[in-house]
């Protein structure tokens, strides 16, 4: 005699469905988590960025995008424009530099010249070289939102 509610092939059928769903939507947990820490990355970098730095810079875009590239397009009002350009799978440090009152630098670090460096329209010739590290201007940070950045760059570039 069966003490179950279910017959044993319905019983059979839910455990079977349970189960891939299960492994379903399991396997969307990663993307999930890196979705996540995308769009954190890309808060915190807009947020965190100081263009005040530079009074002659007109616009700026920074963005880590879903290919984990860490991207900066700044254009000056005289027209010339500055690219900076790494994947994560090369980063190997971030450091942090005080500076004044309201700006301190994030320091970059790639494990070769795996950061691209580009002008365009610069009177005094366009550049297209690659370099080592990367100095980020940016507003005081805590150690905690620091650390945050780090874990964010470890994880994506784990992926």
């Amino acid at each position: 005699m069966q003490t179950s509610l279910l017959p044993g092939k319905h019983r059979a059928l839910i455990m079977i469905l349970i189960s891939f769903l299960g492994a379903f939507f399991g396997s969307f947990r990663p993307f999930s988590a890196e979705q996540e820490w995308i769009s954190w990355g890309n808060r915190f970098l807009n947020e965190s960025y100081d263009p005040t730095v530079e009074p002659q810079l007109k616009k700026y875009e920074i963005n880590l995008t879903a290919d984990h590239f860490i991207r900066l397009r700044k254009t000056y009002q005289q027209g010339k424009q500055e690219y900076y350009s790494f994947n994560l799978k090369r980063f190997a440090e971030l450091g942090y530099l005080p500076g004044n009152t309201l700006t301190d630098t994030l320091k970059i670090k790639t494990q070769a010249d795996d950061i691209i460096y580009q002008t365009f329209e610069d009177p005094h010739g366009d550049i297209d070289s690659m370099a080592t590290q990367w100095a980020i201007p940016v507003k005081k940070l805590s150690p905690q939102r620091l650390d945050s950045l780090k874990e964010a760059f470890s994880f994506l570039k784990g992926l």
